[in-house]
């Protein structure tokens, strides 16, 4: 690994071109899209341009050409390289782009030293709720009259993944995950972040983590760099164990088992209602989001928004109508009139979370789920059982099996089979799918008036949501 032609921003004084290689990563995208609304010129490579972000680019104006097609004359064009994080650092690729002489950086320290340095940032974090949280403050700050800017790692039907805004506000999605193959630290270390908001805190990425210690230790490399608000759910004991260890820090802690709440009054499939604690007194507030989960990442937002000095009447009226991230209870379309949502749930929490909300907005429809363990850590065996008890929520239950073993270390990959039996011994019935077919006969089988099939993945679940079947989804029963 040569990394003598790795970026120093220092002596990077007259960038105009930048190339992203690997650009359909979410992150890639947005910040390519980023760069571009700056006015600098930007272009990017990947293997496939496979929807939504391969659309997404196209449509936002950014060049795209295919890997195979690029030469180094081509790439020596440009002032700088970005390299997505889905490039190996043993890979022919990383030798290339290595031995180019062009500057190269990862995504999270060009959005840090180009876009990030001189603005107000508010890192949204946590295991769970990142990008829902990020797109809520975004929504709710227009709607206070602000022009923030924000930075979403996912596909939003009604705006671009990221826009500038005016300085006063950037939300950005802080994940926890690594940053490049040459830069093993979490990527919210790189974005010169000023607040830091926390939803939730529980081991995943365990292809990066060995332990929940290891995540708390970037959480602790970031700690003292942030002087503004700190915002997290304590009812998750990692955050409560290093809210511990900063007395020193003001940080507001909320969640079901904290003084400040939230409280929850009334859920029904439009509607919830629930109490905060503000200024030691209970206030009601109302939205129109559904589900414990959504509830309590939008208690993050009116709390920061709390903490700038908005009234809560302001406040009140920002929240009541409000709209979700595309595959978070996305519902796309209707099958034989039986209603198929999308949700990007991949962990045990998410997927609990995730059926909680679903049944509370459907109370009297049969929920039925495909479930596709997709990331390197659900498709370990490190969450065996804790899927086998989320997933019994649902009334049926089809495994759709990872085509690709686990890259998790020293464990051994998710037994579809033994969890398939764990789910049928306690009363409800699953199988599992190793082909598309098999996935078409369960939905046939499950389409019934009043059914609900719940596709849970954080892919393509087996190609499904590349067929014509996806996109011939009907838009009404």
């Amino acid at each position: 690994m040569d990394l003598k032609n790795k970026a120093d921003f220092s002596r990077l004084i007259n960038i105009q071109k930048v190339f992203f290689y690997r650009i359909c990563g979410v992150g890639m995208g947005a910040t390519a899209c980023l760069l571009k609304e700056k006015g600098l010129h930007v272009a990017g490579a990947d293997v496939l341009f496979a929807p939504p972000m391969g659309d997404y680019l196209k449509n936002m104006g950014i060049e795209c050409l295919e890997i195979k097609d690029l030469t180094d004359e081509y790439l020596k064009e440009f002032d700088l390289i970005v390299v997505g994080n889905v490039v190996p650092g043993s890979s022919d690729e990383a030798r290339r782009i290595e031995n180019l002489g062009i500057p190269f950086s990862s995504f999270p320290e060009t959005l840090g030293k180009l876009i990030l340095k001189d603005i107000n940032v508010i890192g949204i974090s946590g295991t769970h709720g990142k990008t829902t949280t990020t797109y809520l403050m975004a929504q709710i700050f227009e709607n206070l009259g602000e022009k923030p800017g924000y930075f979403i790692g996912g596909v939003i039907s009604d705006r671009p993944s990221s826009a500038l805004g005016d300085g006063k506000y950037f939300f950005i999605e802080a994940d926890e995950y690594d940053s490049a193959y040459f830069e093993k630290i979490s990527k919210f270390r790189l974005y010169s972040i000023n607040h830091l908001v926390c939803t939730s805190l529980e081991f995943d990425h365990a292809d990066i983590f060995n332990s929940i210690e290891d995540i708390k230790y970037q959480f602790k490399a970031l700690i003292p760099s942030v002087d503004g608000s700190f915002i997290w759910n304590t009812d998750y004991e990692a955050l409560g164990e290093l809210k511990s260890e900063y007395s020193n820090k003001s940080i507001t802690a909320y969640g079901e088992n904290s003084k400040i709440g939230p409280r929850y009054l009334e859920e029904t499939k439009d509607k919830s209602r629930f109490l905060l604690l503000v200024d030691n007194k209970e206030v009601e507030f109302q939205t129109n989001l559904v589900g414990k989960h959504n509830i309590l990442n939008l208690t993050t937002c009116i709390l920061f928004a709390l903490d700038c000095g908005f009234k809560v009447d302001k406040i009140k009226k920002a929240i009541l109508d409000l709209k979700m991230v595309k595959r978070r209870q996305e519902e796309r379309g209707y099958y034989k009139k039986t209603l198929i949502i999308d949700d990007f749930a991949h962990h045990p929490r998410a997927v609990e979370v995730t059926l909680d909300a679903i049944i509370t907005k459907y109370p009297n429809k049969t929920i039925n789920v495909i479930i596709e363990p997709q990331s390197a850590t659900a498709r370990s065996a490190i969450f065996q059982k804790e899927f086998a008890n989320s997933l019994l929520r649902a009334n049926s239950i089809m495994v759709a099996k990872p085509s690709k073993p686990t890259t998790v270390k020293n464990t051994k990959d998710l037994d579809c089979h033994q969890l398939v039996h764990d789910i049928n011994k306690q009363g409800t019935p699953a199988a599992v799918a190793t082909n598309i077919d098999e996935l078409f006969s369960y939905i046939e089988t499950c389409a019934q008036k009043d059914s609900i099939i719940v596709i849970l993945s954080n892919g393509t679940c087996l190609g499904l949501w590349q067929t014509s079947w996806a996109k011939n989804l009907k838009t009404n029963e």
